[in-house]
C-alpha cells in the first residue's frame, strides 16, 4: 500500500519530534535509530525513506525541534518560563540548545552547521524583541541574555542541590532585568502598532 505525501511528511515529523526528545534527554550516542524509529511507532526499515543517515537525523531534528518552538510574544513571560523549574525538570521537553549544546562538538559537520543557522535565528529573534533604540546593543544583550539563560539552565539541571539549582535560575533572571532598558517600545512592538 502506498502512502501519500500527506502521510509521508505526517511520519517524518513523528520521526523528528521524537528523535528531537530523545536526543534531548539522552544524548545523540546514547540513541540509536531503532530506538527512534520505534519510538515514532514505525520499524527500522522505514528510516531510510525519511533520511539519509543518523548524522541527518541529527541535523533535521535539531532545525525540526527549535522551528516547532513558538515565538516569542512576552519577553517577560518568555525569560520566566524558560528559567523555570518546570523547563529544568524536563529536558526531554524542553530547549533544544541547553540539552545539546554540549554534545555538539562531536557531530559532523552539517549537525553543526544546523545548531548555528537556529542559534542565529534566535538571536535574531530574541534581538527584535529587546527594549532600545540601538541594534548593535539590542543584539549585544540578546546574546548575553540568551548565553546566561541557557548556562543557567544546563548548571541549574546538572547538580542535586534543589536550593542552590533554583538560585541559578532565580538570580540569573534578575540579572538579566538589571540589564534591560527602560520600559521602551521594542521593534517588534512598533511594527505591531503601526
Amino acid at each position: 500500500m502506498k502512502v501519500s505525501q500527506e502521510q509521508k511528511a505526517q511520519n517524518r515529523s513523528r520521526i523528528l519530534t521524537e528523535a528531537g526528545r530523545l536526543f534531548r534527554e539522552k544524548g545523540f550516542d546514547a540513541v540509536s535509530v531503532a530506538e527512534v524509529m520505534k519510538a515514532a511507532g514505525m520499524t527500522h526499515g522505514g528510516f531510510y525513506g525519511h533520511f539519509q543517515s543518523k548524522d541527518d537525523l541529527v541535523a533535521q531534528t535539531i532545525s525540526h525541534a527549535v522551528g516547532s518552538q513558538s515565538g516569542i510574544d512576552d519577553l517577560g513571560a518568555w525569560i520566566d518560563a524558560y528559567l523555570s523549574e518546570p523547563h529544568r525538570e524536563h529536558p526531554d521537553l524542553g530547549c533544544p540548545m541547553a540539552a545539546l549544546a554540549g554534545f555538539m562538538r562531536q557531530q559532523a559537520p552539517e549537525a553543526r552547521a544546523s545548531m548555528a543557522q537556529v542559534l542565529a535565528a534566535q538571536i535574531a529573534t530574541l534581538t527584535d524583541v529587546m527594549p532600545g533604540e540601538d541594534s548593535a546593543k539590542r543584539r549585544r544583550a540578546a546574546i548575553g541574555s540568551w548565553s546566561a539563560m541557557v548556562g543557567a539552565l544546563i548548571l541549574a539541571r546538572s547538580i542535586d542541590a534543589p536550593a542552590l539549582s533554583g538560585e541559578l535560575l532565580s538570580e540569573t533572571r534578575a540579572w538579566i532585568d538589571e540589564r534591560k532598558a527602560p520600559d521602551q517600545p521594542t521593534p517588534a512592538q512598533k511594527r505591531r502598532a503601526a
